[in-house]
C-alpha cells in the first residue's frame, strides 16, 4: 500500500509504568503493522527506550516534536515526546501520580491531533484509574475522559473478539444504579450507535439482538418490569426505524447464539453482561472502541498488568493491541 494512502494512527503510550510501552514496542516491530498503517506513540521517548529495551526487539526510537517528523519506517518507532516522565523517579509495576498525569496528557494531546485532522484514528494502550486519581483526574476510564473533552453526549462502548460483538446500555456505575438507567431512550441510542459502528465495519444491515436485564428476561413481568417497561419498546421503536433487531432475550443464552451467528452484535444491558462473554472468549485478542464520538478510538481489552510489567520479562501479550491497530486502521478507511 503506498505510503500516502495509510492512515496515521496515534498510539497513546498508556500508564509509564504498566505494560503499555512493552506491548508498544512489540507490535511496533512488526512489518506487517506498518503493511497497513502509519503509527505515531504519543508518549515519553525515554520511557518507550525502556520498553524496547526489555522486550529485547530491533527497534531505534525516534522521538519527534510534531507529526510532520516521523519516520514512519518499521525499525524506527516514530515517538510525539511529551518529555513528561522522569525516569530515575519512575516505579515499574506500581500506581504514581507521575504516570497518571502523563498518561492523561497523552490522551488530551491525542484527540487534539485527531481533531485537527493530523492523525486518522486513536489507538490506546491502558491506563490505571488509581494513578489517575492520585494525579487529581476523577475519571474512571478513557471512555469518559473522551466523552468530556469532545462534548459528547451519546456514545457508548463496544467490544470485539474474534466472532463475538458487544455494546454496552450502561457502563461504569455501580451495580445498584443499573436499573435506573435501563431507559428506552438510552437503550435505543445504543442500538443506533451499534448499526452505524457495524455498517462502518461492512455490514451493511447488521442483526442487532438485545439482552434482558433480568433472568429469562424477565419471564413477562414475573421476574421484574425493565423488559416490559423500557426494553421492548426500545426494540418495537428501532423496528419502526427499519433497523433489523430482535429481543429483549434472555442473556443466558443470547451471547451463545451470537458466537454461533444468528446475530452480529449483542446490545448489553450492563458492563459485566457485556465483558465476561468478551473477555471469556479472547482475553488477549479483544478490543474496546468508543463509539459515537467525532473520532475514532480503539483499545486493548485488558489493564496495565503491574505486576508482569513490575517483572520486566518482556513477556506482555501485545495481540489485543495488534488487533486494536487493525480496527482503527480499517475503520478510518471507511469514515
Amino acid at each position: 500500500m503506498p505510503l500516502n494512502t495509510k492512515p496515521i494512527i496515534g498510539i497513546t503510550m498508556g500508564d509509564a509504568a504498566g505494560i503499555g510501552p512493552e506491548i508498544i514496542a512489540k507490535a511496533l516491530s512488526l512489518e506487517s503493522t506498518y503493511d497497513i498503517c502509519n503509527p505515531v506513540v504519543i508518549g515519553d521517548a525515554n520511557v518507550m527506550r525502556e520498553g524496547v529495551k526489555v522486550t529485547k526487539v530491533q527497534l531505534e526510537v525516534n522521538p519527534i516534536k510534531k507529526i510532520g517528523d516521523a519516520k514512519l519506517e518499521c525499525g524506527k518507532v516514530d515517538v510525539l515526546d511529551l518529555n513528561n516522565i522522569d525516569i530515575n523517579k519512575l516505579k515499574m509495576g506500581q500506581p504514581q501520580a507521575m504516570a497518571g498525569k502523563a498518561s492523561f496528557e497523552y490522551i488530551k494531546r491525542a484527540l487534539e491531533l485527531a481533531l485537527e485532522g493530523k492523525i486518522h484514528a486513536i489507538t490506546t494502550a491502558p491506563i490505571s484509574k488509581e494513578a489517575l486519581h492520585m494525579a487529581g483526574y476523577r475519571y474512571p476510564r478513557h471512555t469518559e475522559i473522551l466523552a468530556e473533552l469532545t462534548g459528547s453526549k451519546e456514545y457508548a462502548m463496544m467490544f470485539i473478539a474474534g466472532p463475538l460483538r458487544v455494546i454496552l446500555v450502561t457502563i461504569h456505575i455501580p451495580f445498584s444504579q443499573v436499573r435506573k438507567q435501563i431507559k428506552r431512550n438510552k437503550i435505543l441510542t445504543t442500538i443506533k450507535l451499534a448499526h452505524q459502528t457495524l455498517q462502518r465495519l461492512g455490514i451493511e444491515n447488521p442483526v442487532i439482538v438485545v439482552a434482558g436485564l433480568n433472568p429469562h428476561a424477565g419471564e413477562e413481568g414475573l421476574f421484574g418490569s425493565e423488559e416490559i417497561d423500557e426494553i421492548k419498546p426500545a426494540v418495537d421503536s428501532a423496528r419502526d426505524l427499519s433497523y433489523n433487531v430482535v429481543g429483549p432475550l434472555p442473556a443466558d443464552t443470547v451471547f451463545y447464539r451470537a458466537l454461533k451467528g444468528d446475530f452480529d452484535i449483542v446490545v448489553a444491558m450492563y458492563h459485566d453482561q457485556g465483558c465476561i462473554p468478551i473477555k471469556l472468549l479472547g482475553f488477549d485478542i479483544g478490543v474496546n472502541i468508543t463509539v459515537g464520538l467525532p473520532i475514532i478510538r480503539t483499545s486493548v481489552d485488558h489493564g496495565t498488568a503491574y505486576r508482569r510489567a513490575g517483572l520486566r520479562l518482556g513477556t506482555g501479550n501485545p495481540q489485543s493491541l495488534i488487533e486494536a491497530i487493525k480496527l482503527a486502521t480499517k475503520l478510518s478507511a471507511n469514515k
